[in-house]
């Protein structure tokens, strides 16, 4: 089976499964999922015995939850910071639309440590900008973590976003880990395309695929020239073995290394 999920034709109003813990490439441990609202549209999760976080990509909407409301609005995944809000199971959650199009992406799994609902955006997301000074600037982008082992350590979820220059790359020198992780991908302009080595695999990357990364595989990645590539990541804590770092191939770990050279200077 194939671990690159394609999107035929635009998501469809209210909640796109993509992935199902119970049903649907249930190797993830995870629900993934995109949820499309318009004004005056609503959606209340139906499964609240699961931890959630829901994620703005673009769009304006309000969430209800305990006795709380938010608004959240957020014009470009590609230029905004991260607007997500995570929820421990029990907590019921409704979204509501408050312009014409509105696109949330939707993690859940089981989870049951109790914490106290939690939205993360402005100075509570850590903004980097990864690999300057390496590779002669080859894998310089944006990255932005919502949560991790330090930030949440009661969530079983880790998850962000990375935004690549065109013609950069992430994910090297080439990394692996022993938890499942997903990628979800959109391109500017949105013909635009990536390439992902998945272990020995190449797979092409293009608007609004997602990828299962399976436990072991390495997985770098490159944007076209011209393009640039958001990619929303997520990956599932194990029991007893949490996502702290990646494993490396020690192969290409030279090239990160001070006064490391490159043909033709070598």
């Amino acid at each position: 089976m194939s671990n690159r999920i394609q999107q035929s034709g635009a998501f469809a109003p209210g909640y796109n499964v993509i992935t199902d813990l119970r049903a649907k490439h249930t190797e993830m441990l995870m629900d993934f999922g995109i949820l499309k609202l318009s004004e005056g549209m609503s959606f209340t999760d139906d499964r609240p015995e699961l931890e959630r976080v829901y994620l703005l990509i673009y769009g304006k909407v309000e969430v209800e939850y305990d006795d709380c409301r938010v608004v959240a609005e957020r014009g470009s995944c590609f230029d905004e910071n991260i607007w997500c809000i995570n929820v421990p199971k029990g907590v019921q959650l409704t979204v509501r639309g408050l312009t014409a199009d509105s696109e949330i992406a939707v993690m859940r799994t089981e989870n049951d440590k109790s914490f106290t609902p939690v939205v993360r955006c402005d100075d509570k997301i850590v903004n980097e900008i990864r690999g300057k000074g390496f590779m002669n600037e080859a894998g310089t982008r944006i990255v932005r973590t919502a949560q991790d082992v330090r930030l949440s350590p009661d969530s079983n979820l880790m998850l962000g976003e990375d935004v690549h220059y065109p013609g950069k790359w992430s994910g090297f020198p080439s990394h692996s880990h022993a938890q499942p992780e997903i990628y979800f991908y959109k391109f500017l302009p949105e013909n635009g395309f990536g390439l992902l080595k998945l272990g020995d695999e190449g797979v092409l990357l293009e608007h609004n695929d997602t990828v299962k990364i399976q436990p072991g595989l390495v997985h770098p990645q490159v944007a076209a020239p011209g393009y640039a590539m958001y990619y929303i990541w997520v990956i599932r804590h194990l029991d007893g073995n949490p996502y702290i770092k990646p494993d490396f191939e020690a192969q290409h770990l030279w090239v990160e290394q001070p006064g490391a050279k490159y043909w033709p200077d070598r």
